[in-house]
């Protein structure tokens, strides 16, 4: 085979994260011919630098709580006399190198070819990959890029003092004081995780509540239990200086009351989003642009094809309403590849992708919130139930509740797509439009709620089916009967 033919293939994948890896499997198991250019790591930010290591180190976390639990509310004289960072931090990292084998030897019996270096477009169809040559991709190229956190202006990370959720990662042990900047889920998991482990712990958020994006009712309860752990949550307030010192920062923070708060910490770790990744890629080359904010918009989001044709873009790399979620990205590479095959596939319904922060309590959504669907003039039913008000809710002793936004009967329950063509209507008279849950393991919790609003479940269709007792989900169950006109706790 000549180095033009195996230089040649029928999809070429720039970027290895959960976008750029599902693309590549699926295509390949299609019968597609993959190539998939990668300059660091399969398995991307999420495998290496956030969704797993974070969460290994929240579930250590866990642990920790559950020890001060059980001494001081089910008397279990227990206690942690240290905590073994090394130990930690080898442990987590077995757990993503397990993972990040897994994927590379599925891609390997998938046969794509994977080609390490920094890839950059050179037409619509053609990429070249630094020491590796020219490529041609007959069917299509995917952009899966990813992003990387975002700074403040003239706020640099030095890795020690001010850090990003990557420096938190890899620091080499504890701090024993943290102020997060940022109360998206990122910073808020960040938070939490000090706090378990010892940490004093300030968290400042711009907005007027906790994951602003997410119901308010979310974020006023994740806020009171936060609080309750000792985290001290400063909403609406911004940070208007900081002072390097030689242990640690000295920032100053504006209130909502237009107070100025020096606050002093041994670190201050940024969590204020994440900004799409573009830098070398030259879009220009192809005929693309970002826009303002970094992104690369798809003009068809039913096939997430740019202007270009045969472009597509996967990932972190797209605006929103798409998420920045690995499973969202999953989705996505999964209606790309099929497209490109040219089979036909349903489009990424945004609003019924879940969303999850793993924090203590946690969160978890799938969607509309009460806001959203006042806003687009909807007539809505919505009902609330305090996780307490269960038995299972009262052992864990965390709070949380459970709310659901319900279209009013004859109402219709369309949640609104930013497409219309080839995908039937959602609407659906009285339908579920949305489910938050705060509290113990609701992360475990969401993916009944998503099959509801994926499949335009009315209340009645729920209410029906029986949730085991006790357990935290009947509060689920309970709030749908209620709903429903048959509730027995709730009126």
């Amino acid at each position: 085979m000549s180095e033009t033919d195996a230089n040649t293939t029928d999809v070429l994948v720039i970027g290895g994260g959960t976008g750029g890896y599902s693309t590549a499997l699926r295509a390949a198991s299609l019968g597609l011919r993959v190539v998939l250019a990668e300059r660091d790591l399969i398995g991307g930010t999420c495998l290496h630098r956030g969704c797993i290591p974070s969460k290994a180190m929240l579930h250590a976390a866990e642990l920790v709580d559950g020890i001060a639990e059980a001494r001081e509310r089910w008397g279990v004289k227990a206690t942690v006399d240290s905590l073994d960072w090394p130990a930690l931090v080898a442990t987590r990292d077995g757990i993503v190198e397990r993972n990040h084998q897994g994927v590379a030897g599925h891609l390997r019996t998938a046969g794509v070819r994977v080609v390490k270096g920094t890839a950059r477009l050179t037409g619509p169809r053609t990429v070249h990959v630094e020491g590796a040559g020219e490529f041609t991709a007959r069917r299509g190229i995917v952009l899966a890029t990813g992003s990387r956190p975002r700074l403040l202006p003239g706020l640099a990370a030095d890795g020690r003092r001010v850090v990003t959720s990557d420096d938190a990662l890899f620091a080499a042990g504890l701090p024993a004081s943290v102020l997060v900047l940022g109360g998206g889920a990122i910073g808020v998991e960040y938070a939490s995780f000090h706090r378990s482990m010892g940490a004093e712990v300030t968290l400042v958020e711009m907005a007027g509540r906790l994951l602003p994006l997410e119901d308010e009712d979310v974020g006023r309860h994740l806020a009171r239990g936060l609080k309750k752990r000792g985290i001290t949550v400063r909403t609406g307030s911004t940070l208007t200086g900081t002072e390097l010192l030689a242990d640690g920062v000295r920032a100053t923070v504006r209130t909502p009351k237009g107070e100025e708060l020096v606050i002093g910490a041994e670190r201050l770790l940024v969590a204020v989003g994440r900004a799409p990744v573009t830098d070398g890629l030259d879009l220009a080359a192809a005929g693309l642009a970002a826009d303002e904010r970094g992104f690369v918009a798809p003009a068809d989001w039913s096939r997430l094809e740019t202007s270009v044709p045969g472009i597509h873009v996967v990932g972190d790399l797209l605006p929103p309403p798409s998420l920045g979620l690995a499973h969202a990205s999953f989705a996505e590479g999964l209606l790309v590849a099929e497209t490109l095959a040219g089979l036909p596939s349903r489009a990424v319904d945004y609003a019924a992708v879940p969303r999850v922060t793993y924090s203590s309590p946690q969160t978890a959504s799938v969607g509309l919130t009460e806001a959203e669907a006042r806003a687009r003039g909807l007539d809505i039913k919505v009902n609330t139930m305090p996780l307490a008000a269960t038995a299972k809710g009262m052992v864990h002793g965390q709070g949380g509740m459970v709310k659901v936004i319900a279209a009013a009967d004859g109402a219709g329950g369309d949640r609104g797509l930013p497409w219309s063509n080839d995908v039937e209507s959602l609407g659906k008279t009285g339908a579920v439009l949305g489910v938050h849950l705060v509290g113990p393991q609701v992360s475990e919790m969401i993916a009944e709620s998503q099959l509801i609003v994926g499949w335009d479940a009315e209340p009645a269709d729920v209410a029906q089916h029986i949730h085991a007792h006790p357990t935290l989900s009947e509060a689920v169950g309970e709030t749908f009967l209620t709903l429903a006109g048959r509730g027995l706790h709730q009126h």
